[in-house]
């Protein structure tokens, strides 16, 4: 949901205070709130974005996957290059401090020093030499073993700026006295501008004149290998945006070369659906995309030579029945005046001869009403039928067409009961075809409704009006309702038309309905009746939407015929809200 910034929530008032008193929000949470309004406009429109764009799933997607095959090699391609660079650095600096460990307890055991200071200057002098530019060691300690208290004791001598006591761990110390042998530990050693330097501490025993136990400590820096590793990493980031970005322009160039062919294929089948069957795909190469091409062209080709040869067929067909209809007329009425002369006479006939003309007056009757109705469909057909429009009440037509069918449904013992509101269900109308199509309605449930009473609603809303027809009949079941407007279509082909219906009626009638921009629906269940429901725009154009009444179908079938499912009722409509059962009529 879009939300604009001007929209200011409503804060109530307390009880008791003026309405000029009433709090406002505050500036912050305003903006807050606009902000979250933009955040989700954008969120729903990149949502859009992901669903209607094939092209950018699949960049998306393919730069995804290439984002993680990359992060995942560069983690494991660094931690290799890094394990490699410290063992290497590693192996060094221990054989470096073996080195001059062996060389210092050498320095020692040849000396001749017998006084503290001489010993002390020896340890300096050693100290000084382990700290030579080509030693490799930034720092070096000579510290005494706690565990020996030997006649002289010498302070702490120490050479390398980043390297002091405190770089010296008690657990690499005690390592050191117990496994009498060379240790090492990895440390961050302190740089003067206050950040600090990966580097390894190797210590061992050693053995000074008179001194006795003390602990020879060296310090290497890897600041060289942590820079290369540095300068690795930055060269597999570069390599790794360089990759991103080629995958991006080759998966969108791919895409694009795969998906072209595909949206005009689209947008041609979209044009050919609209009548433009002249658009054809451009063929392009001999590859597989142009092959799509080639075939769809063949296929629009194929279906613009069988539609228009099913429109000429149709042209063809419209043409023959209203030519056949217009050329029958005239020898019908030969006949029937004929007829005419044959059935006012029929009194002086013999039994057969008078039941002969009075077959052949009732079989003009019904052929004259085929050839009206194969006249009418031939015009919906050619698109020349027009509605003659009047302002009218329905509820007038309605009573006049059922006062024509009152002798039909008298005949055959059925009741209609007209059910209608109070206010006027006035309609821009073609009383003509609104009068057919009840008619139709009105004769096919007497037909049907095997002497039973009939139930016509009557109602209306702001945008329409309906006309409901509902018998107690037979009935029909979903299928049989899906095909009750066909052409000449009969749920039993074997049952005869005892009122002479010639199959049209059915389909002229929702011919009529959608001539007024309405529509006609229908239900029922076998055994229990069947409704017919009108419904018609109040103003020509005007869009109809829900049914002015919500219709109850028999037997609670919820099966659709024509048109489907009706809507509920609107507000302020007239007439009854539904169509009730006919013994809620009689309570």
């Amino acid at each position: 949901m879009t939300t604009r910034a001007d929209q200011t929530p409503a804060v109530p008032t307390p009880e008791g205070a003026a309405s000029g008193d009433q709090p406002r929000p505050r500036p912050g949470a305003l903006r807050r709130f606009w902000h979250r309004g933009r955040l989700r406009v954008r969120a729903l429109r990149l949502w859009r974005s992901w669903r209607r764009s094939l092209r950018l799933r699949v960049v998306v997607t393919t730069v995804a996957i290439g984002l993680v095959g990359l992060v995942a090699l560069g983690a494991y391609l660094s931690e290799q290059v890094r394990d490699t660079l410290y063992e290497q650095r590693r192996d060094v600096v221990l054989a470096d401090a073996a080195s001059q460990t062996a060389i210092a307890q050498q320095r020692f055991d040849a000396a001749s020093a017998t006084t503290s200071a001489q010993v002390q200057q020896l340890a300096q002098d050693l100290v000084s030499t382990a700290q030579s530019p080509g030693s490799g060691s930034v720092g070096t300690l000579l510290l005494r073993s706690p565990s020996d208290e030997p006649p002289v004791i010498l302070d702490v001598v120490s050479r390398g700026g980043p390297f002091d006591v405190s770089d010296v761990s008690d657990e690499l110390r005690a390592a050191v006295r117990d496994s009498g042998g060379q240790q090492w530990q990895a440390v961050g050693l302190a740089e003067p501008g206050g950040t600090q330097d990966p580097g390894i501490v190797v210590g061992a025993p050693v053995v000074l004149p008179q001194a006795g136990a003390y602990e020879l400590y060296f310090a290497y820096s890897l600041a060289p290998e942590q820079d290369t590793l540095q300068l690795i990493q930055r060269t597999l980031a570069i390599g790794a945006v360089v990759l991103i970005a080629l995958l991006v322009a080759m998966t969108w160039y791919l895409t694009r070369q795969v998906l072209a062919p595909v949206q005009q294929a689209a947008h041609i089948a979209e044009r050919l659906a609209d009548g433009e069957l002249d658009e054809r795909m451009t063929v392009r190469g001999q590859d597989e995309l142009a092959s799509l091409a080639r075939t769809f062209n063949e296929m629009a080709e194929s279906l613009q030579h069988q539609i228009e040869r099913l429109a000429e067929l149709s042209r063809v067909q419209q043409r023959f029945v209203s030519d056949v209809s217009h050329e029958l007329r005239t020898p019908l009425t030969t006949i029937r005046m004929a007829a005419e002369i044959l059935f006012a006479e029929r009194h002086e006939f013999d039994p057969a001869t008078r039941r002969s003309a009075e077959l052949l007056h009732a079989q003009l009757d019904r052929f004259e009403e085929l050839l009206a109705d194969l006249l009418e469909i031939s015009r919906f057909d050619a698109g020349a039928a027009v509605l003659d429009v009047e302002h009218l009440d329905v509820r007038t037509i309605v009573h006049r067409t059922v006062d024509l069918t009152a002798p039909l449904a008298e005949r055959r013992g059925s009741t209609v009961l007209v059910l209608e509101g109070d206010r006027p269900c006035t309609a821009d109308i073609d009383p003509r075809r609104v009068e057919r199509v009840l008619r139709n309605l009105l004769v096919n449930a007497i037909e049907h409704g095997e002497g039973r009473p009939i139930e016509v609603h009557v109602g209306a809303n702001a945008r329409a009006v309906a006309v409901a027809v509902r018998d107690h009949g037979v009935g029909m079941t979903v299928r049989e309702a899906e095909h009750v407007f066909d052409r000449f279509w009969r749920a039993d082909p074997a049952r005869t038309r005892t009122t002479g219906g010639t199959g049209l009626g059915l389909s002229i009638s929702l011919e009529d309905a959608r001539l007024h921009g309405g529509r006609l629906e229908a239900w029922g269940t076998p055994g229990d009746g069947a409704t017919f429901v009108l419904t018609l725009p109040r103003r020509a154009g005007l869009d109809i939407g829900a049914s002015p009444l919500e219709l109850a179908r028999p037997g609670g079938d919820d099966g659709p015929g024509h048109g489907g499912k009706p809507a509920p009722r609107d507000e302020g409509s007239s007439g009854p809200a539904a169509v009730p059962d006919l013994d809620e009529v009689n309570r």
